[in-house]
């Protein structure tokens, strides 16, 4: 049932996307993972509690999250097979977990405000894709994080929850999801979140290890290159997947991505990613949202063929 259902979630996320009057009436189903989390970690990472047992608290948050996740997917795939085209009732649960449209809506404000010179704007719209400090991004830093996001997001918000959907069903991407949105609020390393927020970043690495690779593949094949900078550079990203998606997008379009990042008012010396220029502008955004395009016509290639050889 995987491959049909991964197609037509494809296909209804792209035409329709998550809209607005909807979010607005129910919210997305993200938030009730956020939600859970934050329940979790008022109750699990108090500050008196001793390290050992914040970072217990994390685990039981990821083992929560497994649990209701892929109880919530499995309890819908079986009310499913008892219904005639019951597969698809299980697309319409599935597509709100890719985020094609999503991501595309976000990225190209950016590229509007730079492309009109205004900076401000820019800064508004990076900031709602990114977690760095924006307020004193000049326009090439803006064009840069603009960038770096549509390539993590590539894998983050569509290839990963794709791959985890042909292989573990509803079940499995909803389970990626759950535990992508715990790594976003607590897998970071800052001393609050560092022991507590263990156990969801090592499990979102672990989920991503397959997905950002072929993430990076598929940004490599849809431009025709990149694939040497991927090679070289994927590793150096603090993240063990991230710079595979980052890596080909700064190859295919002949960019330097990364670099210092301020976060929090302190400024991280990370190293650069590619060789390329690193003066983008607004083009650049709108050839890598170009790229990003065909890297998901790709996908549903992937997810068609499958569907027909099934």
């Amino acid at each position: 049932m995987a491959e049909p259902v991964a197609l037509a979630a494809l296909a209804l996320e792209a035409a329709i996307g998550w809209p607005a009057w909807l979010y607005a009436r129910i919210g997305h189903p993200v938030g009730g993972f956020a939600r859970l989390i934050a329940a979790c970690e008022q109750r699990w990472n108090r500050a008196d509690l001793p390290e050992r047992m914040r970072r217990m608290g994390g685990v039981a948050t990821v083992l929560l999250l497994l649990l209701l996740a892929g109880a919530a997917g499995w309890e819908i795939e079986r009310i499913a097979m008892r219904l005639p085209h019951g597969w698809l009732l299980v697309a319409l649960a599935a597509f709100p977990g890719l985020a094609q449209r999503s991501l595309y809506v976000h990225v190209r404000p950016v590229a509007a405000a730079l492309a009109a010179g205004d900076l401000s704007a820019a800064r508004t719209a990076v900031g709602y894709i990114v977690g760095r400090d924006t307020a004193r991004l000049d326009a090439p830093g803006v064009a840069r994080a603009a960038i770096e996001s549509l390539a993590e997001s590539f894998c983050d918000g569509i290839v990963a929850p794709l791959f985890w959907l042909l292989v573990g069903g509803l079940p499995g991407l909803w389970i990626y999801k759950a535990i992508n949105t715990a790594d976003s609020l607590i897998g970071h390393r800052e001393p609050r979140w560092r022991a507590f927020g263990w156990a969801a970043a090592r499990t979102d690495d672990l989920l991503n290890l397959a997905p950002a690779r072929l993430s990076g593949l598929l940004l490599c094949l849809a431009a025709g290159r990149g694939w040497g900078t991927m090679w070289r550079d994927a590793g150096k990203h603090a993240s063990p997947n991230a710079g595979w998606p980052e890596a080909a997008m700064a190859g295919a379009l002949g960019l330097r991505l990364a670099g210092p990042i301020a976060y929090d008012g302190a400024v991280q010396a990370k190293p650069w990613i590619g060789d390329g220029r690193t003066d983008a502008v607004a083009g650049d955004i709108h050839r890598g949202l170009g790229l990003y395009v065909r890297a998901c016509g790709l996908l549903w290639l992937i997810a068609g063929g499958l569907a027909w050889v099934r």
